[in-house]
């Protein structure tokens, strides 16, 4: 009787190997199954902020009251009266206090959207990096509300104490003043507000690019000179006028957020397949 040769059971097909499980993404989704995912993510955005932003209209008066502080301080400084909001319309009360409540309905909001943009873009990320979905919401709503609470308790005073420097008698007779209406006030500084806020994410927006695999932490710390060159360009559009200090503050703001990003892209940066494959092939 023959017996097998022990080279029989090497040339039996092998088994196959487990599934590497760090695989991206569970399954492939066409191009109409991202788009229902992405409108279910939008729906479910927008609902938790009309949901807020119903709550915040129920304390406007105390939001507004909060809002007006910084310019409030700086306009009885400067004239030594009360500050007076008019209204030129009707409705401009209503409108005025429902845009101030669709503002702090959107910051109230920030961690579901921020979780939803997760969700979102989770089935394309390796699954390492979809458990990172709390540090994710945690960190890009500090951010957003830390450009916020910038804004307001920085960039408000410098820009208001600027803006009222340029009011006041310019000759004999003429003098330069200013009506201040509840309308493009809040039309200001919720934009300013939100503005700030979304400059904030910078590092978010760096760290999905090192996601991506569309930038290196490397390049970043070659970009590092520009984009200190840049940081003070914008600040110095954000605060406008002759004062240093506020340029100064918005500028080292934004090059703490470029250079704060960098160590986030080292821990984020995907490794080269190649490195896995040579590493599994050198067993």
């Amino acid at each position: 009787m023959n017996r097998p040769s022990p080279t029989d059971s090497s040339a039996q097909p092998a088994k196959d190997a487990p599934a590497p499980t760090d695989e991206v993404g569970d399954a492939r989704m066409t191009i109409w199954q991202h788009l229902e995912e992405l409108r279910r993510r939008v729906i479910a955005a927008i609902c938790g902020i009309v949901v807020t932003t119903v709550g915040a209209w129920c304390i406007r008066t105390q939001l507004l009251a909060w809002l007006v502080v910084p310019y409030q301080r700086t306009w009885i400084a400067k004239f030594h009266k009360p500050l007076v909001l008019q209204t030129l319309a009707p409705a401009d009360a209503f409108l005025g206090y429902l845009e101030l409540s669709l503002m702090a309905g959107i910051v109230a909001a920030v961690p579901l959207v921020f979780y939803e943009l997760w969700a979102f873009i989770s089935p394309g990320l390796y699954k390492k990096e979809k458990r990172l979905i709390v540090p994710f919401v945690v960190f890009s709503t500090t951010l957003f509300l830390g450009g916020v609470a910038f804004a307001y308790y920085v960039a408000f005073p410098f820009t208001f104490n600027y803006f009222l420097s340029l009011l006041g008698p310019i000759n004999e007779g003429v003098e330069v003043t200013q009506i201040v209406t509840l309308e493009f006030f809040l039309d200001f500084s919720t934009r300013f507000l939100l503005a700030f806020g979304v400059v904030f994410e910078l590092p978010l927006f760096i760290a999905f690019l090192v996601l991506a695999n569309l930038v290196t932490p490397r390049q970043l710390l070659h970009f590092g000179r520009w984009a200190t060159v840049l940081a003070f360009a914008i600040g110095a559009v954000v605060t406008p006028g002759p004062e240093v200090m506020s340029q100064i503050a918005v500028s080292a703001a934004l090059v703490g957020l470029y250079f704060m990003s960098i160590p986030i892209a080292f821990l984020l940066r995907r490794q080269p397949a190649a490195e896995s494959e040579g590493g599994s092939g050198a067993k």
